[in-house]
Parts: C-alpha cells; sequence; structure tokens
C-alpha cells in the first residue's frame, strides 16, 4: 500500500521538473491565428513521436514526447519544409532538446524576437549535422487536425518484449482499430501480430490463429497481409490439388482466383528509422471474413499473439512475403498475452532504443577494384533532411563506405560535372568555408569530377592519422553523401616498415616522414604494459609504455631512465600525437607520432630535447613487459617482468634490422682496409719518392707506384665494402664526408700521372708546366694524406658513438701512436737526408760542389729516367769548381 503514494509523489515531482522551468509569461498574448492549433510530430529520426499545441503567442506545448538523444538539438523554425528552406533555418528557443525524453510534457518559451509568423515549419533540429529529428506544419486553417500524413501517435501501447510494442487505437463508429506494430529489428524480418483461435487450447494459440504479417519489401516500402495459420510450418502448396498448409495468406487457401479478396488488412503507414520498423495497419472489429479471421470484441479479454522473424521474399512459385520460421534463433521470438482493446494501456515508456540503427547499405572498399561514384534520385537518405539528387556508390544510395588504414581506395567517379566528390571531417559537406566553418578534407576537391563517358579516378590512401569516421560528399551541395568509416586493416598495412624485435616477442613499426617518424609496437604475449626503448638497455635510454588504466582508457607515455630501481624513471613531456593504445585478449598494441628532432626552443636543458632521432643511422631498440604501470608514483611492482636479452639495430631509412653485435665484421674489414690503404701502403709510395731517389736505377719509382696503385684498389674495395653493408651511404656524416674527399683525391693522382708534362733534358731548365705539374702532384698527394687521417679518427668516433664498440677508445689510441711512429719515422728519413746532401756537399773537403742538385730535379714518375747520362759522368767530373770557402 505504500508504494502507490511513492509512485504518485515521483509523478508529480515529474511533472514539475517538465513544466515548471518554461511556464510561458502571464503578459504573452493570444492574437495569432494558431494559438491553439494542435498536431503531432512527424517522425524522421531519433524515434521522435509526440503532440504539440500552440498556447499563445511566445509559447507551445509539447506533451506524450518521445526522443532519442542528438548531440546538440534546437528548435528550429523555418518557412517551409523543404531541403533548402529547413537547412537555412533558425533557432526558435532558448530551450535544448540534448537528452532522452521518454512520454514527457513540458512548455517551451519562443525567443523575444521570433513570432508565430516568422514560423511555417516547427522542427527538432540537431545542428552539427544538420539533420532533422522530427517536425510540425503550422496550418492556421486546420486546428484540430486528425488526418497526419505519417501517423506515429496511438491511444494504448503496449509493451511484447524488449524489441517489440504494439500499439493501437479504437474507432467503433467505424467498427475498426488501427494498429501498430513497433520492432527494433533486422530490415529483412517480419513482425506479426494477431488474435488466436477462441476455442484453441493453451498450448495451441498459434493453430487456427488470425494474424497480420507486416514487413518491409527490398525497395524499402511497407507491406501488411492477412495470414491465417493452420500448422506450424511455412507455407506450403499442394501442386496437384492446389490446397495449402502451415502459415499462409488468407488468399492462397482460396486459390488463385481470390487472390487478394479476402486480405481483411489495410496498410495506413510504414516507416523504418534507427533501426526500428512501425506499421500502422487498419483491420475490422466485427465485419470480417469468419472463415480465415476472427471478429475482435472490444470488451472481452482475448488471447493475442505475436512472433519476430526472418521472412522469404517473393519467388517465380510464391507471389508473397512468407515467415520462416520463428523461436529458437537470437533473433526470432513469438509470444501471447490476453488482451482488451477498450481497456487503456499504455506502459511504453520511452522511445524504442535499437542496438544497430544504420540500415544504409555497407560497402567495403577494395584495393583492387574502383567504387564507382554516381549521382540519383534520392529515396532513402539517411540524413534528413536531403537534396533532391544525392551520391550513389555502386550503385546503392548512399552508402557507409568501410575503408582500410594504409589501403588505397580507387573512387571512379561519373556523378556529373556539377558533382565535386571530396572526403572531409565535415558531416553537411557542400564546402564548410562557405559557413564559416573549418573542415579537414582528405582527399578530392573541386576538380574531381566526372561523368560516364569520362570519368575521374580519384586515389585517397587513409593512413593511420586519419580519424575512425569521416564523410564523402559533394564539394558544390550540402548533404549528398554519407559517412566513411575509417577501420584498421592491421599494422602492416597503415606503416610502412616493421621489424621484429629480440626475442620474436615484440613487433616495431614505423613510418618516416619529413620531419616526424610514427611508431607502432605490438606484443605477441599477454601483459599490463609494453615498453619500448631507444638505447643498448633501458638503463641510461629513452622509453615509450603504453597501458591501459583503471577507467579502461589506453594511455602511453615517454620517459627518461637513467637507473635500475622505480627513482630513476622519469617522466618526459614528448610531443606525442595520434596517440592510441589498446588490448586484445591482453596483448598490448600502442601507436604515436612524434617529431624527428623536439622542437624545444631555448628550452634545451628538458631530457626529452636531447631524444633526437637521426633516420640515417641505426636506431638500437629494446623492450620490456610488466604486469602493472601508473601514470603516477611508480614502486617497485611496476618493474618490468620479462625484457629483451640484446637490442636490435633498426636502420629507419633502409627499413631492416639486425641483431647488436660487438663489431660489423664487414664494417671491420671495411675500416682495416682503409688503415692498410692510408695508413702503410699511400705513406709508403709517398716516402719511396721521397727518400730513395738516391739509390741508383728505378727502385725508388717502382716502388712508389706500386704502393700507390695498391693502396688506390684496396681504398675502392673497402668503399664497396661499407656502401654493401649499409645499402647506401649519406654524405650527412662527417666520416662519409672525409672518406669521399680523401678518394676523390686518391683518384686524382692517377689521372695526374698519365697527363705530367715531359721532362726536361739534361741540363736544361723544367718548363712552367712541370714545374706546375710537380707542385701539384706533391700537395695532391700529401693533402690526401692529411685528409685521409681525419677520415680514419672521425670513423673510429663514428663506429664507437652509433654502434657503441667497446674496444673503439682503444682503437682511437692505438691510431695515434701509429700516426706518432710514422711521424718519428718521417723525421729520422728526413734528418738523413738532410746528412745525407750535408755530406755529399762536405764530403771532400771545403769546397762548393756543382750541380748540386741534381738529385731533386729526377723525374718523379718515369721508370726510364736515369740520374745521369753515362756519357756525360766524365765532363760531369770535370765541371767540378773547388773554391776555398773562406774565398
Amino acid at each position: 500500500m505504500l508504494r502507490e503514494p511513492i509512485l504518485i509523489s515521483i509523478l508529480i515531482l515529474q511533472s514539475l521538473l517538465f513544466l515548471g522551468h518554461a511556464d510561458p509569461p502571464p503578459n504573452c498574448t493570444r492574437s495569432s491565428p494558431l494559438v491553439d492549433f494542435e498536431t503531432e510530430f512527424k517522425m524522421v529520426q531519433h524515434q521522435l513521436r509526440g503532440y504539440l499545441k500552440i498556447i499563445d503567442d511566445c509559447s507551445f506545448r509539447v506533451s506524450q514526447f518521445d526522443m532519442l538523444p542528438g548531440s546538440d538539438v534546437h528548435w528550429w523554425g523555418a518557412v517551409a519544409s523543404d531541403f533548402d528552406n529547413l537547412t537555412s533555418g533558425f533557432v526558435v528557443s532558448d530551450h535544448k532538446l540534448n537528452h532522452t525524453y521518454a512520454n514527457s510534457t513540458f512548455v517551451v518559451r519562443l525567443m523575444p524576437n521570433v513570432t508565430w509568423k516568422m514560423i511555417r515549419v516547427l522542427a527538432a533540429w540537431d545542428l552539427p549535422t544538420a539533420s532533422d529529428f522530427g517536425h510540425v506544419v503550422l496550418n492556421a486553417t486546420a486546428k484540430n487536425k486528425t488526418a497526419f500524413e505519417a501517423p506515429t501517435m496511438f491511444d494504448n501501447c503496449k509493451v511484447l518484449s524488449g524489441s517489440f510494442r504494439v500499439r493501437w487505437s479504437l474507432n467503433v463508429e467505424e467498427d475498426s482499430i488501427e494498429i501498430g506494430l513497433e520492432g527494433a529489428t533486422g530490415v529483412l524480418d517480419y513482425m506479426a501480430f494477431g488474435w488466436a483461435n477462441p476455442n484453441s487450447t493453451d498450448s495451441d494459440f498459434m493453430l487456427g490463429a488470425d494474424v497480420a504479417v507486416t514487413g518491409f519489401k527490398e525497395d524499402g516500402l511497407p507491406f501488411v497481409d492477412d495470414f491465417f495459420i493452420t500448422r506450424y510450418s511455412e507455407c506450403v502448396t499442394n501442386s496437384k490439388n492446389g490446397s495449402a498448409q502451415g502459415v499462409c495468406p488468407d488468399s492462397i487457401y482460396e486459390g488463385p482466383d481470390r487472390v487478394g479478396l479476402v486480405n481483411n488488412t489495410g496498410l495506413i503507414y510504414g516507416h523504418r528509422r534507427d533501426g526500428v520498423s512501425f506499421v500502422r495497419y487498419r483491420r475490422p472489429l466485427s465485419e470480417v471474413d469468419y472463415k480465415y479471421d476472427h471478429p475482435v470484441d472490444r470488451f472481452a479479454n482475448m488471447t493475442v499473439i505475436w512472433a519476430l522473424g526472418k521472412i522469404r521474399p517473393p519467388d517465380s512459385l510464391q507471389p508473397y512475403y512468407l515467415p520462416q520460421n520463428h523461436g529458437g534463433l537470437p533473433f526470432e521470438s513469438y509470444g501471447n498475452l490476453v488482451l482488451n482493446v477498450s481497456q487503456h494501456v499504455n506502459d511504453c515508456k520511452g522511445p524504442l532504443d535499437a542496438e544497430d540503427k544504420e540500415d544504409q547499405d555497407v560497402i567495403v572498399a577494395d584495393a583492387k577494384v574502383p567504387l564507382v561514384v554516381t549521382s540519383g534520385p534520392a529515396l532513402h537518405y539517411p540524413n534528413p533532411p536531403n537534396p533532391a539528387k544525392v551520391l550513389f556508390i555502386n550503385k546503392k544510395e548512399a552508402p557507409v563506405l568501410r575503408v582500410e588504414r594504409g589501403v588505397p581506395v580507387t573512387f571512379s567517379i561519373q556523378a556529373g560535372h556539377g558533382v565535386a566528390l571530396y572526403v572531409t571531417s565535415d558531416s553537411i559537406g557542400g564546402n564548410a568555408t562557405m559557413r564559416n566553418l573549418t573542415e579537414t578534407i582528405y582527399a578530392g576537391g573541386p576538380d574531381a569530377h566526372g561523368v560516364q563517358g569520362t570519368p575521374m579516378d580519384l586515389v585517397w590512401a587513409p593512413d593511420r592519422n586519419t580519424p575512425d569516421l569521416v564523410y564523402y560528399h559533394s564539394l558544390f551541395e550540402k548533404k549528398m553523401g554519407w559517412k566513411v568509416e575509417v577501420v584498421d586493416g592491421g599494422l602492416s598495412d597503415m606503416y610502412n616498415n616493421s621489424v621484429v624485435l629480440d626475442d620474436q616477442q615484440v613487433t616495431f613499426f614505423w613510418t618516416l616522414s619529413k620531419d616526424s617518424i610514427s611508431i607502432a609496437a605490438r606484443a605477441e604475449k599477454k601483459s599490463g604494459y609494453l615498453a619500448i626503448a631507444f638505447g643498448s638497455e633501458m638503463v641510461f635510454s629513452y622509453a615509450y609504455v603504453g597501458w591501459i588504466d583503471d577507467n579502461g582508457v589506453g594511455r602511453v607515455s615517454s620517459y627518461w631512465i637513467d637507473g635500475r630501481d622505480a627513482s630513476s624513471i622519469h617522466l618526459t613531456h614528448e610531443n606525442l600525437t595520434y596517440v592510441r593504445c589498446k588490448t586484445e585478449n591482453g596483448v598490448i598494441t600502442f601507436e604515436f607520432t612524434r617529431p624527428l628532432d623536439p622542437a624545444c626552443g631555448r628550452e634545451k636543458s628538458r631530457q626529452e630535447c636531447n631524444n633526437i632521432i637521426d633516420p640515417t643511422t641505426p636506431v638500437k631498440v629494446v623492450w620490456a613487459m610488466g604486469a602493472r604501470w601508473s601514470g603516477e608514483r611508480l614502486s617497485e611492482r611496476n618493474m618490468h617482468t620479462v625484457t629483451s636479452t640484446r637490442p636490435i639495430r633498426v636502420q629507419l631509412k633502409r627499413g631492416s634490422a639486425e641483431a647488436e653485435q660487438d663489431l660489423l665484421p664487414v664494417l671491420a674489414v671495411h675500416g682495416f682496409m682503409m688503415f692498410l690503404a692510408w695508413g702503410i701502403l699511400f705513406p709508403g709510395g709517398i716516402l719511396a719518392a721521397r727518400y730513395l731517389k738516391h739509390f741508383k736505377g728505378d727502385g725508388w719509382y717502382k716502388i712508389h707506384v706500386y704502393l700507390q696503385y695498391s693502396g688506390l684498389v684496396i681504398v675502392l674495395i673497402a668503399l664497396l665494402f661499407a656502401v654493401a653493408e649499409l645499402r647506401g651511404f649519406h654524405l650527412s656524416s662527417v666520416h662519409v664526408k672525409f672518406g669521399f674527399t680523401t678518394i676523390f683525391l686518391a683518384c686524382i693522382q692517377p689521372v695526374n700521372a698519365f697527363l705530367r708534362p715531359q721532362r726536361p733534358a739534361n741540363g736544361e731548365l723544367p718548363s712552367s708546366k712541370r714545374v706546375f705539374w710537380e707542385y701539384l702532384h706533391i700537395i695532391v698527394g700529401r693533402s690526401a694524406i692529411v685528409v685521409a687521417i681525419a677520415a680514419l679518427f672521425s670513423g673510429m668516433k663514428h663506429l664507437g658513438k652509433k654502434y657503441d664498440v667497446e674496444n673503439a677508445h682503444r682503437l682511437n689510441w692505438a691510431l695515434v701512436i701509429w700516426c706518432l711512429v710514422v711521424a718519428l719515422i718521417v723525421i729520422y728519413l728526413e734528418y738523413r737526408e738532410r746528412q745525407r746532401i750535408r755530406n755529399q756537399i762536405f764530403g771532400r773537403g771545403n769546397w762548393v760542389l756543382g750541380n748540386i742538385e741534381d738529385d731533386d730535379s729526377l723525374d718523379l714518375l718515369s721508370p726510364s729516367r736515369i740520374p745521369a747520362n753515362k756519357g756525360s759522368e766524365a765532363s760531369l767530373i770535370m765541371e767540378v769548381q773547388l773554391e776555398p770557402l773562406n774565398r
């Protein structure tokens, strides 16, 4: 007994909430001819239904109002119900409709500057999508309008199941009842409702029942037909005598001559909105065909039956839509109850909310098959209001297009030159800039138009940064297209490169762009979090951790790690964009995009400013997994439970990876060969030309040439080894710049030797060309040695910095010592050479020897040249002048 007062109190409070906030002001006049006009809303979307009554010049009342929520819904006024006028309408009230309404009643006040003269159509309008949820057309000449264009209101409503309702209104004067069947069913499902055989037992309500079967045809038009049940089976016709059994239309039982003559149901209206089918029909109460129909006693409690299930369309044998078996499967249901149609019932609290609200055809794009885009008349556009012509894809009206990230989509545009296709973030289209709004255009534009004879191909490749929902529209007309669902087709499709990290437990994906890199990591086993880091190990590395927080939200954060305990993990604030993290069956996958070089500006002291990625050099990547992560204070419980055993060196530019090694064998051979050439052979050849010319014969020349050519061959082979190992080279490296300069100078020397001028005859002065050539040959050769030393040291530094070779420091010292030894040898040889020349001058007493420059004038390269002509040896001796030094 106490529950009834409590329920009454709740109802009173609800009425106060709905009525108290929008009471009309006491000074509002009632001069408009629309005052007391009353009508019902036309349902367009979001299961909107209810009644409207204009109270006075500045307010109206809405009653029995149902509506599913929108994003930003307002009361909207327009001068007509066509597309152009509706879309150019205006907000008429401050009252918003941004939640679910269930059989609600409330009063709405117009804005002070709005009058009824300005409004011919009043609608519930969603501003972001320009959607009409439902509207009324105001007509002062028909104040009590009873015949509606799309009637959805009834006097009674009964819930048959969670997804099926029956509504009805009695018309006693016409001896009829109007019934509305409303079900959240599939577009190819039937809805059946009717009266059981009054003489049936409790277990056989279906047999002998008189039911109406409703549904929608392939073209989207509703239908209703009168059925009679003789057996628990689909309708079967005997080909011999034409008899029928099962769940069959009344007319089948009478044979082909009576088709349609015994159908006592009459279709009034039907629609399908938001995944909900609604069909309204009329049937007589007592004046029925007693053979296949049962009269309805409006005062009696009678058993009614209902069912939902799949329907079979007509074929060459049966011209009817025939129900298939019901019951037993999740999408089929049936039942019965006792109903008295004269008793008022309304237990339908709120709109019917279907799980799947999208009825439009779905086209899955294929990279190999183009999508043919045309235009045609609008019949079932999903987001009214809409223009008369809309876009068709593969002959389907405004379908939902589903594309995969990383998979190119080709549009063959044949919609006419007045329709320019584009893919946009704006749900309305038609160039958002014309409405002073911003939009992101992902493909297409003013040039994306064509006709059937000369179609225009538009290729669009959605990437990982493309939102999950975008739209295809015409650039020149609003609301011609519909949705594009962008799904993840697999990380391998979304990223250009991928490698499997150490121990085959984590896959690393990446795509390079001009100034940024997009990265994804996917674990191959269950974990609470996944971390990847750039470095030889987790300590002293930049790490990125992906995990699911306590609210089920995926998160990705960046850290600098300088130790092995929780206090050594420091949160950084890198500029991570397009961040996503998800888990499937406990397996973590996360993605993000970051700049290659963090733009820190003046804040260079931040740790993350040092996290620079050079795509031309390998990056070492390690990983770790653990049971739990936290975005706040970390503890030892957050430490990893499993980690990689060694880093993987990832070549970002090349798109490959290799396991970490102490020293790459091929690069080690490259370095040794370069040292052999520039540290031994080339210097030996130069020393031979400098200090062995005083020996008789051309041995110095042979040593010089053989050593130089041998060194050049070794240099070129070492260069090929490095290029083959790294699969290319980049001049951004200091070592590579020094190396190429050195090799260039080395290659000049053979060409220089081939082009040397002729040596002067004995006793003649060398020509200016010969002098220039000798200077050039000596300077280039010695410059090559100097630059080569710089290349050797920069190579050792590059090896130690980029490849973390442990003994690189010791190798540097060994190279320094070798250079010092060679320098000491050169100093010693230069000293001996000076002594030799000195002895040649003063070796025979205090006399000056004439022609003592003969050795220095010898040709450096000619093997045929001898120190002096044999025939002139005597004369050479005869030319010695003996002069006292103290003359």
